[in-house]
């Protein structure tokens, strides 16, 4: 007899997935059958977990090797199986539990699902799925029936673990064939009377029936060798009476007691032997995840052999395995109108009812979130990308044409007005100084000889060639002073770095540094062109630079200009705006992002207007 794993916590709601158990290919159910390895017995039953549930991308069976007694994997599927759920194998082996853990991937949320094998009061193994994220209800049904089928995992456990035992063999061919025979009819009714009717023959009972709990109360669903039963009310309500017995103390109940049943209530089983000639009744409640009966299956002989506990083992096995079966063809046999209501009911009665706190409280945090967004308001903000830029951007340029004779600064650099940029190697200029010199004082004593001698218009003459050599003196000493370059002004160097360029030739008026003031500054805004439209000059807003997480900066809006920037495909704005006040620490260049401050409005409307913006433009882009 299996082990009962222990209680799972989740929800007994209906199963929602790709098609119910009817829909399932017979060809799975047949290799599950005549399955003759671990290997091809756990790929199947892989296969037919997948299409159960529905919504599956991987999964991953895992098993004790007899020989090593480690945990190998026997069955896999799905390209991250191996990688994604080992983790939660590997918790549910340790917490010997169903394991339920959500995670994100590149197409979206997903739910990962373990949940052990047990046989004998041990752990042999565990079973995983990757699903796709669904809503509560529908998790807690694929985590039932992940649940329901670790049953067929943990038949085979222990059919592989006692082999030897003929038995054995012959009651998990039991149970797989009436698991293929509820599933190969459409229908509840004909499912469960094939069903009872197949184990009575070949359990040798004189009559089996099966029932289901409906408003606290058992009904008999079918009855073996009996397409009609409802005109044998008296056998009805007694074989209901005995499984409501079973089902409410959640116990294999077995008439008459044998020694190791321990102290149970027999009544409504006494009376049904005593009215109806049988010697011997046996019970089985269906359980479901969370530990609550469901059902019950009532065998009866009136011969002399009793229910012995091979058999009583084996009645248990067929009611894990094919309670959850018949159960869920029975919901699905209702039609929509009453499974709505039904649902719509329990929902309801839950929520006005005892216990389920917690649904309560979460049914009324809603309401109070309902209330909340209808009322509470916020400051609706526009997010920008934003650059910082100096209000102005000086250039410093070369005097005239020459060759750089030192660099000390470059880009990065804070310099002070006066500071030394870089200078211009005036060794050229001085020989040309030292030559102007000389031809002056050369034009000077020429020009006395000539006053001596008389010589009235050569004397002009020298007299003019003195003063071309005056100014090109005075030109070359120009020249020699501006060979220093220094900053203007109080600056960082934005760009510019002649280090690596010394003794290099530059031309007259090319560009060598550009600086911008520390203490000016302008923040240029990238506005999406979907908010562009609630940006205006003089709104308030607040910068936050990456380099300076910690610090905010606030910020005016003072333009909004009409020209627009393609970036990865969207369309941007810029506005520009000043800081409020100055900082120190603020370089031009530093970028973060800005916060424009609009007006206050329903944070429901904050958080939600692009969605509603975005399926307002793809209705009209669809509407004809």
């Amino acid at each position: 007899m299996p082990e009962t794993p222990p209680p799972n916590t989740m929800a007994d709601e209906p199963r929602t997935g790709a098609g119910t158990v009817i829909d399932i290919d017979a060809a799975l159910w047949k290799q599950l059958q005549e399955a003759a390895t671990t290997e091809k017995f756990a790929a199947a039953w892989l296969a037919l977990q997948l299409q159960l549930i529905g919504g599956a991308s991987a999964g991953l069976v895992v098993l004790k090797k007899p020989e090593t007694g480690a945990f190998a994997p026997v069955a896999a599927t799905g390209d991250l199986a191996r990688q994604d759920l080992l983790p939660v194998l590997e918790r549910a082996l340790r917490e010997r539990k169903g394991v339920v853990a959500r995670a994100g991937d590149a197409a979206g949320e997903s739910v990962r699902l373990a949940y052990p094998v047990w046989a004998a009061s041990k752990v042999h193994g565990a079973a995983a799925l990757q699903i796709s994220a669904r809503p509560q209800h529908q998790l807690q049904a694929a985590m039932r029936q992940l649940q329901w089928g670790v049953a067929w995992l943990q038949a085979w456990v222990l059919r592989q673990s006692a082999e030897p035992d003929a038995h054995i063999g012959r009651h998990l061919k039991t149970a797989l064939d009436l698991a293929a025979l509820a599933l190969e009819e459409d229908r509840f009714q004909a499912a469960a009377t094939a069903v009872v009717t197949e184990l009575a023959t070949r359990l040798e009972c004189d009559r089996v029936s099966i029932g289901f709990l409906k408003r606290r109360q058992v009904k008999v669903a079918a009855l073996s060798h009996s397409a009609q039963f409802r005109k044998q009310m008296n056998l009805i309500r007694s074989i209901g009476t005995a499984m409501a017995e079973s089902v409410d103390q959640q116990a294999i109940l077995v008439y008459p007691e044998p020694e190791e049943q321990g102290s149970h209530v027999l009544y409504a089983h006494e009376q049904l032997a005593r009215d109806h000639g049988d010697r011997s009744i046996c019970t089985v409640p269906f359980i479901d995840a969370r530990g609550r009966a469901y059902g019950a299956l009532t065998l009866e002989r009136s011969g002399p052999e009793a229910f012995d506990r091979q058999a009583v083992e084996l009645s248990d096995s067929m009611a894990a395995l094919l309670g959850p079966i018949l159960e869920e063809k029975r919901r699905n046999d209702r039609l929509l109108l009453f499974k709505a209501g039904d649902s719509l009911w329990t929902q309801l009665t839950r929520l006005t009812g005892p216990r389920y706190a917690v649904r309560k409280l979460i049914a009324g945090a809603l309401v109070l979130l309902v209330l909340f967004f209808a009322f509470a308001r916020g400051q609706f903000r526009v997010t920008a990308e934003s650059t910082l830029e100096g209000e102005v951007r000086r250039a410093v340029t070369a005097p005239y044409r020459g060759f750089i004779a030192e660099a000390p600064a470059r880009a990065g650099d804070l310099v002070r007005s006066g500071q030394t940029l870089c200078s211009m190697d005036v060794r050229d200029l001085r020989v040309e100084q030292a030559k102007w010199a000389s031809q002056r004082e050369q034009f000077l004593l020429e020009q006395r000889k000539s006053m001596a001698d008389g010589q009235v218009a050569a004397m002009r003459v020298l007299g003019k060639k003195m003063d071309q050599a005056a100014a090109e003196l005075a030109l070359l000493e120009e020249q020699i002073a501006r060979a220093r370059i220094t900053a203007p002004f109080d600056a960082v160097v934005v760009n510019g770095d002649l280090s690596q360029a010394l003794g290099a030739p530059v031309d007259a008026g090319q560009v060598l540094y550009e600086l911008a003031p520390l203490d000016s500054y302008r923040l240029m805004l990238r506005v999406d062109e979907r908010d562009v439209s609630h940006v205006s000059p003089d709104q308030k807003g607040t910068l936050i630079l990456t380099s300076l997480p910690e610090s905010r900066f606030r910020f005016t809006v003072r333009k909004v200009t009409p020209v627009s920037i393609i970036d990865e495909g969207r369309n941007y704005f810029l506005a520009e705006a000043t800081l409020d006040e100055p900082n120190q620490r603020l370089r031009p260049g530093m970028e973060g992002f800005g916060k424009v401050e609009i007006d206050r409005r329903l944070l429901i409307w904050i958080w939600t207007h692009d969605l509603i913006d975005w399926a307002r433009l793809w209705v009209w882009s669809w509407w004809p």
